[in-house]
């Protein structure tokens, strides 16, 4: 057995010392104390002025509007994980989405809704709502989604998304701006214009909401100034660090599938990576008695 002299536990405990605070001085954090280099620091944060969401801007004057504000912020700003994976997974669907809204004529901001709604994951929340933008099952049907036990559009992010903006686009007709639009999209367009007539107020800032609709627009709200400015935030992320964007092409599908797992090795891919691309393909077969044409989305570099 070694012995291990003073000198060897002097240096031991030296090279230790020495890696905790390069590891110290190497951490990030929310907010930096520049006094105190490295050093973590916890601290409120500071409400912008104004904000604006898909053109209509927001004056944060009223302590109640500051106050609703400055939580969404603190939320999302101390909840580290859960928003750099949303700065990820923006990355990454953003591009897809932002192509549509502005196809579809809905502000470009609403993608932040579709953040808020799932995080950009494929969600099932308690009430049955699925997929980016939480559609429900009676709502999805109802806009032309296919929703069964063998197809489920609510997970196709194209189809999707072009719900969601026939919505929004039919609730702000009916409500009069894109942000009670937005509240609509949780509280429901009958049940935001039982409040605005009940109240006689035509903004959503001047309503008096339940505390889910009350937050819903704030939340949003948060999410666009956090992800817009992510540095004001403490966020760094490396470009090479986020999500790449999804790039895809398609094949054309109006027959039944027999058996997806020998479809996608006849396509070039496996099954796992089909039903990455392809969410809404419930089951290890397609039913297509009515000849319906589907787009099957395959990774750009193995498609035809």
């Amino acid at each position: 057995m070694r012995h291990i002299s003073f000198k060897d536990s002097f240096f031991t405990v030296l090279l230790i010392v020495i890696a905790s605070l390069a590891y110290n001085k190497r951490s990030t954090s929310a907010f930096i104390d520049y006094n105190e280099p490295g050093s973590y620091k916890v601290q409120a944060l500071s409400i912008p002025a104004e904000i604006e969401f898909a053109g209509e801007t927001i004056q944060l004057k009223e302590a109640d509007l500051i106050e609703r504000m400055d939580k969404e912020l603190l939320v999302n700003t101390y909840w580290q994980s859960n928003t750099i994976l949303m700065l990820k997974r923006a990355h990454k669907y953003f591009p897809q989405i932002e192509k549509i809204l502005a196809e579809e004529g809905v502000p470009e901001d609403f993608k932040y809704l579709a953040l808020i709604e799932s995080g950009l994951e494929n969600v099932t929340s308690s009430a049955g709502a699925k997929g980016f933008w939480q559609i429900m099952r009676t709502t999805g049907r109802e806009y032309g989604l296919e929703v069964n036990a063998n197809v489920d559009e609510r997970y196709n992010i194209d189809l999707a998304t072009r719900v969601a903006c026939k919505y929004l686009k039919k609730s702000k007709e009916r409500l009069g701006s894109w942000t009670l639009a937005a509240a609509s999209y949780n509280r429901g367009m009958s049940g935001i214009r039982r409040i605005m007539e009940k109240q006689q107020s035509e903004t959503y800032y001047d309503l008096l909401l339940g505390t889910e609709t009350k937050r819903y627009v704030f939340r949003i709200l948060a999410v666009k100034e956090i992800i817009e400015a992510p540095e004001r935030y403490g966020f760094y992320i490396e470009e090479a660090q986020k999500y790449a964007p999804l790039t895809y092409t398609t094949v054309k599908v109006d027959t039944a599938i027999t058996n997806i797992a020998r479809f996608s090795k006849q396509l070039g891919v496996n099954y796992k990576t089909m039903k990455i691309y392809n969410p809404w393909l419930l089951q290890n077969h397609l039913n297509n008695k009515s000849r319906k044409l589907y787009h099957i989305a395959l990774p750009e570099a193995v498609g035809p």
